[in-house]
């Protein structure tokens, strides 16, 4: 497999917009893998007790399963039922750094994310977030409607 796309994911409407289109360049290249990354807000930088930070981790285990569940595997089975080559990545950070850190890992060609949405992702990224994506990403990145 050699080419790969970022899929910016926030379990709305938008993701399946953002999936439509990386599909069509999926098809477009033809032998292409879609990796969908969903990143949930997180700040390692917080100061509590170890307590806290027990309860804070089972809380960032739940979360991670919960994306898998209602976001990314349904999403990873469609596309792999319509002969996409697919699979998901839960993130917890900061939404820009950490789509663009996978798109280096994975050696991917492009990031595509949603121009809007309910929430999520999207909402985050297309503040601030977004012009840092879009001006420092390490691949080209293709925002949709």
């Amino acid at each position: 497999m050699d080419a790969k796309i970022v899929v910016g994911m926030d379990g709305s409407g938008s993701g399946d917009r953002v999936t439509d289109f990386a599909k069509g360049l999926a098809k477009l290249i033809g032998d292409c893998e879609l990796i969908l990354v969903y990143v949930i807000e997180w700040s390692p930088y917080t100061f509590q007790t170890p307590e806290e930070n027990e309860i804070r981790h089972r809380r960032r285990e739940e979360e991670i399963q919960t994306a898998l569940e209602r976001v990314l595997n349904p999403a990873v089975d469609r596309l792999k039922k319509e002969g996409f080559s697919a699979r998901g990545v839960v993130k917890h950070g900061k939404v820009a750094q950490l789509l663009d850190a996978v798109a280096v890992e994975e050696k991917a060609h492009q990031i595509v994310v949603a121009r809007s949405s309910e929430g999520g992702i999207v909402n985050t990224l297309f503040g601030s977030s977004t012009a840092h994506l879009v001006m420092n990403a390490s691949v080209p990145v293709t925002v949709i409607k």
